[in-house]
């Protein structure tokens, strides 16, 4: 793990592990569990656990990413085939087809559907949808003009291997795909017109210029201070629509749509802390100021220490949104797993760089 914290859980905290107790003794059949014979509740000098990050730590959140990873590379492969001009589709496959994609949105879609009873292949048009605008708004960011980033995942760049103004055009049709596909390939009978027409809102909200185009603006023009701005609109957007999108597709109420933004946006900005928190460790080099720095980061606002309290404080945040869903049983965990993992990174795939 990347750091040790010391904080007492407090009697709010205590209750809550009561509760979750009895939720835990209830789930046991699931295929991705592996449980003891006895559930004990210890705090640990690591953080302030509750009762579910011990639940979490006993879900095969691995296997069950990795199974939906190869679904959705499979039908992002069959979303963009090549045709005429057959560059713009091969820069567009580059960079969504890329080895080392975790798939995070589509993952996070398919398991807050599958969570309220929806089915899986209604949420896979909407996943490939997320993860071409995700990539779109890589592509972009990457640019010369944007971040400046030569390498994505350890590879060039797309406007490295394609030049920028394929890299621009690339973008610029993956996000238009991305719509069409959730409306041509979402089966009519799992999904009423009325809630594509929200899920196809959402996105647009979440990427448009009050969400992640605004977070890059502030990004590049804003001041060192804008930090918590900047994560929750470059990061916490995406992981907000991930988690809305899939709860819409299963016809979620407006308080389970409630609790799933507030999840979604408080792992999708703990996922960039830790990243940053990580790259500072392993930096030989001194950390530059802050303004100096292009790309802004917690880190490099506020040091390493506040850091670390916001990710503990995001991981809370995360798991108390999740706490309206225990009646839905084990369909929770991989919600519950994602939380941890965005915080410990406790695996990587075979092909992550």
């Amino acid at each position: 793990m990347l750091w040790k914290f010391t904080e007492i859980c407090n009697t709010e905290q205590e209750q809550r592990e009561k509760k979750m107790v009895l939720f835990a003794t209830a789930v046991t059949s699931s295929p991705y569990l592996h449980f003891p014979k006895r559930l004990s509740v210890t705090r640990q000098s690591i953080r302030c656990s509750l009762t579910t990050s011990s639940v979490s730590a006993n879900f095969d959140l691995k296997t069950y990413w990795s199974t939906l990873r190869e679904e959705i590379n499979q039908k992002l492969d069959e979303a963009i085939p090549v045709k005429y001009p057959a560059q713009i589709y091969e820069s567009m496959r580059y960079s969504v087809l890329a080895e080392g994609a975790k798939r995070a949105p589509p993952v996070m879609c398919v398991a807050a559907c599958e969570l309220l009873g929806g089915n899986r292949l209604a949420a896979f048009p909407t996943a490939c949808a997320l993860e071409m605008v995700h990539a779109a708004s890589l592509i972009h960011d990457d640019l010369p003009c944007m971040d400046d980033d030569p390498s994505r995942r350890g590879q060039p760049s797309n406007h490295t291997v394609f030049g920028m103004d394929m890299a621009i055009l690339a973008g610029d049709a993956l996000f238009p795909l991305g719509f069409r596909h959730i409306v041509s390939h979402t089966p009519t009978n799992l999904v009423p017109e009325t809630q594509l027409l929200r899920v196809i809102n959402e996105i647009a909200r979440a990427v448009g210029s009050t969400g992640m185009a605004a977070g890059q603006f502030v990004d590049l023009e804003g001041p060192a201070n804008a930090i918590d701005f900047i994560h929750e609109k470059k990061y916490g957007e995406m992981g907000e629509c991930s988690a809305v999108c899939g709860g819409l597709l299963a016809g979620a109420n407006d308080d389970e749509i409630q609790r799933l933004r507030r999840y979604g946006r408080a792992v999708g900005i703990l996922y960039q802390v830790v990243d940053d928190l990580l790259e500072a460790k392993s930096s030989k080099t001194k950390l530059v100021d802050a303004e100096e720095k292009k790309e802004k980061s917690y880190v490099g606002a506020y040091g390493v220490e506040k850091a670390m309290k916001v990710a503990e404080d995001l991981r809370a945040e995360a798991k108390n949104a999740l706490e309206g869903f225990e009646k839905y049983g084990e369909k929770v965990l991989p919600l519950y797993s994602f939380v941890d993992y965005a915080a410990d990174r406790s695996f990587s795939f075979s092909d992550q760089v």
